[in-house]
């Protein structure tokens, strides 16, 4: 989490853009009542991840329904990644890179211990998806890797 907190959008390397665009999408058709799948459909397509999409949708379904607290995302235009969206952002990272024990012990902390299960599945089916299209979640750019040493 704290390696994108505050950091600017920029600082991302390109699938983590996308996801971050993805999550602040879903969140925002989620609060005008819309479907969310049929929100980022271009979106997703125009990357050619749309078969990551159900598996997306899922996860944050999950991550919406079982948390604790209600995640706080930030808009579509904001620079800056908010706390959620980081804490999400290692969930994301942690799914991609196959960190079980991580993912799922982040998770028992912010949803319901029976949905833990079900949104670690989906979050690496997603992570997997967008990985193969070229999109791996939350890599940070080359410019960020070398700020950071």
């Amino acid at each position: 989490m704290y390696d994108f907190v505050d950091r600017p959008v920029e600082s991302l390397g390109n699938g983590g853009r996308f996801l971050l665009w993805a999550m602040r999408g879903w969140t925002h058709a989620t609060s005008r009542g819309a479907c969310q799948p049929v929100a980022l459909t271009r979106g997703f397509a125009g990357v050619g991840a749309l078969a990551a999409l159900p598996a997306f949708h899922t996860a944050m379904a999950l991550l919406h329904r079982g948390a604790s607290e209600r995640l706080n995302l930030a808009p579509m235009a904001c620079v800056q990644i908010v706390e959620d969206e980081a804490l999400l952002a290692g969930l994301w990272r942690d799914a991609a890179l196959r960190h079980e024990a991580a993912l799922r012990g982040t998770l028992a902390l912010m949803i319901e211990e029976d949905s833990v299960a079900p949104t670690a599945q989906a979050l690496t089916a997603a992570a997997e998806r967008l990985a193969e299209v070229g999109l791996a979640p939350f890599e940070p750019s080359c410019e960020t890797h070398k700020e950071s040493k």
